[in-house]
């Protein structure tokens, strides 16, 4: 491509950039003027709705309405002024202020055209809540009567269902009937008052007389409802159940139940003291808290019964425990007493610390303490002082410690008295010992071999040295347990040891001489086998037998292959 070509290639990607450019500005610019009048517009109508034909229509309503009612005409007054202030006043500084903003607008300002929008949307918003206000006002003057009546048809149609309810059922009410019958002819009034303070136009007493008549029903209507189980409960279930747990209460009493406890007479009295609280204020017609306080109250009385079957209970386990807890702690002292007795001995005949006793003069006192406090429990009961519920737990606090008395007893008999058994023990296993020894020996010289291994005699010496160390601890007095049981322990071990080694080395000499005697029918054929038969017996005659062994079973085992197992078998 010639130089030419490129600069009109440059040119013409240049202008077209530009005209792009100006394509793309031109777009901005009409999209945010759309915007803009967008905005401007819809401020417009919401400035044209601020003032409706409602407003002057509901007041030509009130005018018509108030007659020659005072006070109704200073309202109306007042609402002409608001309403004049925001048509001569507020609208027309919204007006022009559009206005402004539609200048700004055509100028293409709209930089200050922002800043201008939103206080204006704000005034807008203002002025208008100021006009819905007044609006509400009004219609509440203007509504007012059929508002009012819709609520007195509703109104009577309760005050029917709750006279008709009353009338039905009268005798539930006796003890109220002064007061409602009362209240029945302040409603009637009232629904009078309202009929003359409509036909004067008298709106604002109206709404009073309609929310006096509203809350005298609605309390009616309470009272309706709650006052029969109010008189049934307090005039009749509760009284009755009074004076059965009082008879209870008494037949307990005397039968040696101390219930002083329970304050029954104190509670009794606090309960009639608030149901005279109670129907004083259901004479003024008040119920409030009234049947939850009355359940309360009952349920209190019926709790008793619980309590009355928790002393009967408490009273069974106070009898069992009377009889057995002294038995069984008269049972551990005589148990105790005779281990006692024989203290002095067991600490001759053994070597015993004073803590490794101390647990007997533990027990003893423990013992004491127990019998003393259940004497103290027997003379409360004796004297009236506390309920059997009270002396039954203390009677269970006073078993659980007999029981861990009497686990200490079991203890100190385990550990004291099996101190004969192990000294008995030790003696019959001297015995054992003993004999284990003498077949070692035995078994050493039943065959007669070459010579006798160094070990074994060594071993015969500590085993012999142990069993002396175990013949002297028992005869030391006192006796230590602890140390015997370790001498008798050495002593088996060694013994065991010496019998052991003694076996080994018989088996094996006699394995040994017989791998020898089986190998001499290959002595003449085989070189091997005569040289390592040489060198078996030589291993034997210096008391070697396990490599007297070990050298015959591997020439042997070259000739004929698994002859090992059929020499011992053999043996066996």
């Amino acid at each position: 491509m010639s130089h030419t070509a490129y600069i009109l290639a440059g040119v013409t990607f240049y202008i077209v950039s530009i005209i792009i450019l100006i394509i793309v500005l031109n777009i901005i610019n009409n999209n945010e003027k759309k915007r803009y009048r967008r905005e401007i517009n819809a401020l417009e109508r919401e400035k044209n709705l601020i003032i409706s034909s409602a407003i002057l229509s509901e007041i030509h309503k009130v005018e018509a309405l108030i007659s020659n009612n005072d006070r109704m005409q200073e309202k109306l007054e007042d609402w002409k002024e608001r309403f004049n202030e925001i048509k001569d006043k507020d609208v027309p500084r919204i007006t022009d202020e559009l206005i402004e903003i539609e200048d700004l607008f055509n100028d293409k300002d709209y930089s200050s055209l922002d800043e201008k929008i939103a206080p204006v949307e704000l005034e807008i918003y203002y002025v208008k809540t100021k006009t819905n206000f007044l609006l509400d006002e009004i219609k509440d003057i203007t509504l007012s009567e059929e508002k009012n009546r819709d609520s007195i048809i509703k109104l009577k149609t309760e005050y029917r269902e709750i006279i008709n309810k009353y009338n039905n059922n009268k005798n539930d009410y006796r003890e109220v009937s002064d007061s409602l019958e009362l209240q029945f002819e302040n409603v009637d009034k009232l629904f009078a008052a309202f009929e003359v303070a409509m036909e004067n136009n008298s709106y604002e007493e109206v709404g009073k007389i309609v929310k006096g008549i509203s809350d005298i029903i609605g309390n009616l209507k309470i009272i309706i409802g709650e006052a029969p189980s109010i008189i049934l409960l307090g005039k009749n279930l509760i009284p009755s159940k009074v004076e059965d747990i009082r008879n209870v209460y008494n037949r307990m009493v005397k039968e040696g139940y101390n219930l002083d406890y329970l304050n029954l007479e104190y509670n009794i009295e606090e309960s009639n003291k608030k149901i005279s609280d109670i129907f004083d204020k259901l004479n003024v017609l008040n119920v409030e808290d009234s049947t939850q306080d009355l359940k309360t109250i009952l349920d209190y009385f019926d709790n008793l019964y619980t309590n009355f079957d928790e002393e009967k209970n408490a009273k069974k386990i106070f009898d069992e425990y009377t009889r057995k807890i002294i038995v069984r702690a008269n049972k551990i002292e005589k148990v105790n007493n005779s281990l006692y007795r024989k203290l002095d001995v067991i600490k001759y005949s053994y070597d015993l610390s004073d803590d490794d006793v101390k647990v007997i003069e533990v027990i003893k006192q423990e013992v004491s303490a127990i019998k003393k406090d259940y004497d103290e429990i027997i003379n409360a009961h004796r004297t009236g002082s506390f309920a059997y519920t009270r002396l039954g737990k203390e009677m269970e606090a006073l078993s659980a410690r007999l029981s861990r008395t009497e686990e200490k007893l079991d203890g100190a008999l385990h550990n004291l008295g099996g101190l004969e058994e192990d000294e008995s023990r030790a003696r019959e296993q001297l015995v054992e010992i003993t004999e284990i020894m003498r077949k070692g020996k035995d078994k050493i010289s039943s065959y007669n071999l070459p010579v006798i291994p160094h070990k074994y005699y060594v071993q015969v010496e500590e085993a012999e040295a142990a069993v002396e160390e175990m013949i002297r601890e028992l005869n030391m007095q006192p006796i230590s347990i602890k140390t015997l049981n370790i001498r008798v322990d050495t002593a088996r071990d060694l013994v065991l040891k010496v019998y052991n080694t003694a076996n080994q080395v018989v088996k094996t000499a006699a394995m040994a001489e017989m791998a020898v005697v089986y190998g001499n029918r290959y002595r003449t054929v085989n070189k091997g086998m005569n040289e390592a038969l040489k060198e078996s017996e030589d291993f034997f005659y210096k008391g070697e037998y396990k490599k007297s062994l070990e050298s015959t079973m591997g020439a042997l085992n070259n000739i004929e292959p698994g002859v090992s197992e059929k020499l011992l078998n053999g043996l066996k």
